[in-house]
């Protein structure tokens, strides 16, 4: 598949109709229709309905054009990007983060380097797993997350360890104590995020099972809102990292554990042996600041 088929297929899929797409597209109607079916070959999906009256999006044809024209337009944008980059010599700087990092320190870091004028940031929400393959590929240049990983090509620091605190919804028999896990695993569990695994769900999932404890997974998320927004539904509890109780919505609590010693660490993930770059070196002095405000308590 290549982009002109995405291009050509929107175009079709806006007009409805190959003679006028044809024209909009500066080309002859038959390689115009050999391309569509070109495409749905590819896929092995019929696009296109089509009748005497014309041509129509199937089911599968419709949820195709949404997203491709999602694909096409963040092309677009990193086009537009690219060239002011290139323009401009602004240097880019890639950062790769887990959602539950940007409700503590992580947009104080953002704030400040872009204060400086001839960066270009990039932020990314990545798993672990897939910050150190993004970390290889170049496609980021630091990376936050909170699971352990080997790899010969990256080196991974931990910033300081996090508590872990329950979510649980309002009115929950639990709201007014600090339970422990042996009271928490009665109630269905949320999971998250569900895909790609290793991830934080694995690690909530090992604090039980290392204590013998079984637990009911009512449902699993792939989003950590999705998450908080079925505890909001009583469908079940879930842990979370401190920072996320910072993230105030109707219908949840947030209750401290009684095992204190309970937390998730905050590890930052670099390319081993890589000179840093003067933006890196920003990043670690502002990081650096970061890092012992929380430690000695300045920052919660």
């Amino acid at each position: 598949m290549e982009l002109r088929h995405l291009r050509y297929f929107v175009v079709v899929a806006d007009e409805l109709n190959l003679t006028r797409a044809a024209h909009r597209l500066h080309m002859a109607q038959p390689p115009l229709t050999r391309q569509i079916k070109q495409l749905e070959e590819e896929i092995g999906v019929t696009l296109f309905e089509r009748s005497r009256r014309g041509l129509a999006l199937t089911t599968a044809g419709q949820f195709f054009y949404e997203h491709t024209l999602q694909v096409l337009e963040k092309l677009d944008t990193t086009i537009t990007a690219t060239r002011r980059i290139a323009r401009s010599n602004l240097l880019m700087f890639g950062i790769g983060f887990v959602p539950s990092l940007f409700y503590g320190q992580l947009p104080l870091l953002v704030r400040g380097l872009r204060q400086k004028d001839n960066v270009e940031l990039s932020l990314v929400e990545l798993t672990t797993v897939q910050q150190i393959q993004a970390l290889k590929a170049g496609r980021i240049d630091i990376g936050f997350g909170r699971l352990q990983i080997d790899d010969p090509d990256v080196e991974q620091e931990i910033l300081f360890e996090e508590p872990i605190i329950a979510a649980l919804p309002a009115g929950h028999p639990l709201e007014n104590t600090q339970p422990t896990l042996a009271e928490l695993a009665r109630y269905p569990l949320i999971l998250f995020p569900a895909s790609p695994r290793p991830s934080l769900a694995d690690v909530t999932l090992g604090l039980f099972r290392r204590r013998g404890l079984k637990v009911h997974v009512a449902q699993e998320a792939n989003e950590l809102q999705t998450a908080l927004g079925l505890v909001a539904s009583d469908l079940g509890i879930t842990l979370v990292p401190e920072q996320v109780g910072r993230l105030k919505r109707d219908n949840i609590v947030y209750v401290p554990l009684a095992e204190k010693h309970i937390t998730t660490p905050i590890i930052c993930s670099r390319r081993r042996g890589e000179p840093p770059s003067p933006v890196m070196q920003e990043a670690n002095a502002i990081l650096k600041v970061l890092v012992d405000n929380r430690l000695s308590g300045r920052y919660p």
